[in-house]
């Protein structure tokens, strides 16, 4: 760290082991290093920072401005490990620069409250490339880590949700509206598909608590997830077509394509249509809605996918 961090943590205001002035720091050089088209947002003529600003962090981890100005300034309360998950999702950290937040918030490292830390670099650096593709990262438990401006517009704002809701695959089986996303008719096919692909997860992970707790959960929630466990089906996903239905263009048929981490955590996850289709056509005149809320009944909805 330079001097000006060390300084500040020999007067740093610790409240039930919070490094508040360090963790205030560490927030606003996170944000200064990041670009507004890394996290697809516009540059615009008149930015005079280089990096985000609060309200885009503040925008993009789902808090205040108000609440993420307070935390760099070194006086808010000490944020939950939720909201450090959210912000480091933002913020885009590493393992390292994540466990570092944590630290400075007095928060333990290791959480079951929320998805498996953050998307990997790699994974990022592919996001990136994808700017004009429908793209996300997704973990094996089907947690949304990271995605651009056409994935939100596509699929929705999976939010920070926590716990065993933030799994796509739980809000599935267990709220009905999570459904919506996708044509009634294909409701079948896309539960044994979450529940085969699951599976293989959870052995691929072996004695993972987490992982045994969202099945032990959803046994005992969903009958139908129940009768598909007990199938003993199992598939991993790679590439599949789906048709998802959205608010402003209907139902818009793509073909979704997987790349796999290689520890298999995580995945890559991009939406693409044959040239000169329907699909095609529809996911440029996505590009020019963005995330416009064109009908807001039907939003009201939808809940992201996350495979």
């Amino acid at each position: 760290m330079g001097r000006r961090h060390v300084d500040g943590a020999r007067t740093a205001r610790h409240t039930g082991g919070v490094d508040a002035a360090e963790l205030g720091a560490f927030l606003a050089s996170r944000r200064a290093r990041i670009r507004p088209a890394d996290v697809g947002l516009p540059t615009g003529p008149r930015r005079r920072v280089p990096g985000l600003r609060r309200d885009e962090v503040a925008m993009l981890a789902g808090a205040s401005v108000d609440y993420y100005a307070e935390l760099e300034r070194g006086k808010g309360v000490r944020p939950s490990p939720q909201m450090l998950s959210a912000l480091a999702r933002a913020l885009r950290l590493g393992a390292d620069e994540r466990d570092h937040l944590f630290h400075l918030a007095g928060q333990p490292t290791v959480g079951s409250a929320g998805p498996d830390g953050t998307a990997q670099p790699g994974m990022l650096a592919l996001l990136d490339l994808l700017e004009g593709t429908p793209t996300r990262v997704i973990s094996d438990l089907h947690e949304c880590l990271a995605q651009n401006r056409m994935a939100a517009a596509l699929l929705g704002d999976p939010g920070p949700r926590t716990g065993l809701r933030a799994s796509f695959v739980y809000r599935w089986f267990t709220e009905p509206d999570s459904r919506a996303i996708y044509p009634e008719d294909d409701h079948p096919r896309h539960s044994r598909e979450f529940t085969a692909d699951l599976r293989a997860a959870v052995a691929r992970r072996g004695r993972d608590a987490r992982a045994a707790e969202l099945v032990a959960s959803l046994r005992s929630a969903s009958e139908e997830f129940a009768r598909l466990w007990d199938s003993g089906d199992v598939e991993v996903r790679r590439s599949v077509r789906k048709r998802i239905v959205h608010p402003a263009l209907g139902v818009v048929e793509l073909d979704c394509q997987r790349m796999a981490s290689e520890d298999g955590r995580q995945r890559l996850l991009f939406f693409t249509a044959s040239p000169g289709s329907a699909a095609a056509e529809q996911l440029q005149l996505l590009s020019v809605i963005g995330v416009q809320d064109l009908s807001r009944d039907e939003a009201g909805l939808r809940d992201p996918a996350s495979s």
